[in-house]
């Protein structure tokens, strides 16, 4: 291969190298050993591979019009080829009265049988009884394709490189133990037959062996980094319930904890009487009461001589936690502040040297926390809500504000599929709430189309007359903002149409408002000062209004699930009955009524993350498309759920046995592992 077609192979298919080109593996493949008579062509065949002598090349028409034809004749009848795009390569590569072998899809065309770029190859001794193996077909671009290195180019490299190599080239890196009990292809042959499989069954084999290695070795990367973390990594001590805790937890829990808050709490508590640093991630489904933990683990802190910090993502969330910790800690001696980008002057003055003499015990803010101004007395545990917003940068910036790096507890509201969390956040310990706290009652969810719009907003009436409130979401995408914010006010006038004042109160939320028209829209309707709230997504996480009972999402079917699963999760907070209602138009893509159908039947964020994984595929979550754990060439963590559960368990089964792979048997492991070092875990949050 010539530096200028090996310079396009870097630019289209990252090819560097001849790892690169072994594991550029094939997509689907076509079964060649079959040669047919030309008079087998139908109008249902679709593609076939024949033989026959080629004849009469021709260049027809001008300029855009311009085509190359050729005719290929076996004894049974004729076939017309047809060329439209690299004419004169083609023109050029061709011999008339040579016997060729000719492979493509038919179609007809002026009542002729036609086939357009077809694969040709010179007829020999060699190929005339067909291929022993199954063709593979390979990725490929236009202008790979323009440049004689289309799929076929590509295989004939593979199999050129593939016949240069030995067993050895190519090592064992799985252990003998579990290729018997998992009936694994060695690594050699899969190679092999992964790309010329003798028979589907052998490739069905090599696909197997290749996908399960894939996941096995990427678990095993996970779990000796946790492994790692856990021994090496040093933490504060809090070895005692003190009082702060105690008297919270026994005269002013707001209600009883659920089984799944005294689980996490257990949890924590273990992870910091053990002298390692805590590095939790903590899955609560909206609702589940995650703040509450959050603050008992804070106490504990406090109990202990330590202070503790809460970061949000947004400065109305800040705000509301500082509201929702400050009502609970009223009658405890704990001082309590907030650092907010707002928050200036001599206020912001003060609360720093609080914070960096000790006298506040908890410090709740937004980013602001992370600035070098920001200098604690004894910082113990740093909690990170709604952790997918924050960069891995800004979450380290954090763990330098002491000697010895805080305990970390981040929480999402966002489930995980399991499957993802395994891959993504393995290397971290995971606690799941998955109960709600006593008196929610489970929100009734139903979709709704454009004629049916009077009843809904009767229905918003009717709850408004018993003293309810609801919100009317409306889409909000960047790529087209000014479209979407005239949407919002068309929606705002109908919404005043349907509900005039006096007798009705509209607060109206939306990103182009500053901040602070913002903040006091959101507390009217916080203090029930108005009954509806018109907002965009900027409500999606944040506001906490127990009296809201009704949730309208307009035109529902833009939305992702887990999003409209957040908005769901703002109504839902009191004792009373809620509603979501789930507003689209009446032509619906198969997608978005799979969706919409996924969010009336559940109300379970856990089993709405698996399902969005199932259509969007793990690529597209949240977050998830940076992370570099997911560049798997094979492996598909939603189809092969099962195998990487194997892989998880076969993974954590090994290195508790040989944490450190010196065993003779995992030897190739280890040498594997240390030749592709460079694939690095990077989800690791501390």
């Amino acid at each position: 291969m010539g530096p200028q077609r090996g310079d396009l192979l870097k630019k289209e298919l990252n090819l560097y190298t001849f790892r690169d080109l072994l594991e550029l593996f094939p997509y689907r493949y076509i079964d060649k050993s079959v040669i047919c008579p030309i008079r087998d062509i139908t109008p249902h065949t679709d593609f076939i591979q024949v033989a026959g002598v080629l004849s009469d090349v021709e260049l027809l028409g001008e300029r855009r019009g311009r085509r190359l034809t050729a005719t290929l004749k076996d004894d049974t009848g004729a076939l017309e080829l047809v060329w439209f795009q690299g004419i004169s390569w083609v023109q050029k590569s061709l011999q008339e009265g040579r016997r060729y072998i000719v492979y493509g899809r038919t179609g007809i065309f002026n009542g002729v049988f036609q086939m357009a770029h077809p694969e040709m190859e010179l007829l020999t001794p060699e190929n005339a009884a067909g291929q022993d193996y199954l063709e593979p077909v390979y990725p490929s671009t236009e202008k790979l394709k323009s440049r004689g290195l289309g799929g076929r180019a590509l295989g004939k490299f593979t199999q050129a490189l593939l016949g240069q190599l030995q067993p050895a080239d190519l090592p064992e890196c799985l252990p003998d133990p579990l290729m018997t009990r998992f009936r694994l292809m060695p690594r050699y042959l899969a190679c092999r037959a992964i790309h010329f499989p003798r028979s589907e069954e052998e490739g069905k084999q090599a696909l197997r062996r290749l996908k399960f290695e894939e996941l096995f070795l990427s678990q095993v990367r996970i779990c000796r980094l946790k492994s790692r973390r856990h021994l090496q990594s040093r933490g504060w001590i809090f070895e005692k319930v003190g009082p702060c805790f105690n008297a919270f937890y026994e005269h002013h829990l707001p209600f009883t904890l659920t089984g799944a808050q005294k689980r996490v709490l257990k949890e924590i508590r273990q992870d910091t009487l053990g002298g390692r640093q805590m590095n939790r991630l903590l899955q609560g489904d909206v609702g589940s009461g995650k703040t509450l933990v959050a603050l008992l683990c804070m106490l504990l802190a406090v109990d202990n001589g330590f202070q503790a910090c809460l970061m949000a993502p947004t400065e109305i969330l800040a705000q509301q936690h500082l509201e929702s910790i400050g009502a609970l800690l009223r009658e405890l001696p704990i001082r309590i502040a907030l650092l907010t980008g707002a928050v200036k002057g001599k206020e912001r003055k003060t609360i720093l040297a609080q914070v960096k003499s000790g006298e506040l015990h908890m410090l709740i803010g937004t980013h602001a926390l992370l600035e070098e101004g920001v200098v604690f007395h004894n910082l113990g545990l740093a909690i990170v809500d709604e952790q997918h917003r924050f960069g891995v940068a800004q979450r380290a910036r954090l763990w330098k504000k002491n000697t010895v790096p805080p305990h970390i507890l981040v929480m999402t509201a966002t489930p995980i599929p399991r499957t993802l969390a395994m891959t993504l956040y393995g290397d971290l310990d995971v606690s799941i709430m998955d109960e709600l706290p006593p008196g929610r009652q489970p929100i009734a969810t139903v979709h709704r189309s454009e004629h049916q719009r009077p009843s809904v907003m009767d229905f918003i009436k009717d709850e408004i007359r018993e003293g309810r409130q609801a919100y009317i979401v409306y889409p909000l995408i960047h790529e087209s903002e000014k479209l979407d914010y005239e949407n919002l006010m068309t929606g705002y006038e109908n919404v005043k149409a349907y509900f005039p004042e006096p007798r009705y109160l509209i607060s109206m939320v939306h990103g182009r408002q500053t901040s602070e028209v913002r903040e006091t829209n959101m507390q009217r309707f916080v203090r029930g000062e108005c009954q509806i709230m018109v907002a965009t997504t900027v409500i999606e996480v944040g506001v906490n209004v127990p009296n809201a009972t009704v949730m309208v999402i307009e035109s529902a079917e833009r939305f992702g699930l887990s999003q409209l699963h957040q908005l769901r999760g703002r109504v839902g907070r009191g004792g009373d009955k809620s509603y979501c209602v789930l507003m689209t138009g009446n032509k619906l893509s198969r997608e978005s009524r799979q969706r919409i159908q996924v969010m009336v039947q559940s109300g379970n964020g856990f089993v709405i993350a698996e399902k969005d994984m199932e259509l969007r595929g793990p690529g597209d979550i949240e977050g998830t498309r940076q992370s570099g754990l997911l560049d798997f060439k094979l492996a598909d963590i939603v189809r092969d759920r099962v195998m990487l559960e194997a892989a998880r368990e076969a993974a954590e089964a090994l290195l508790q046995t040989d944490p450190e792979l010196q065993l003779p048997e995992n030897e190739g492991l280890l040498r594997f592992l240390l030749s592709r070092g460079h694939q690095t875990a990077w989800s690791r949050i501390s």
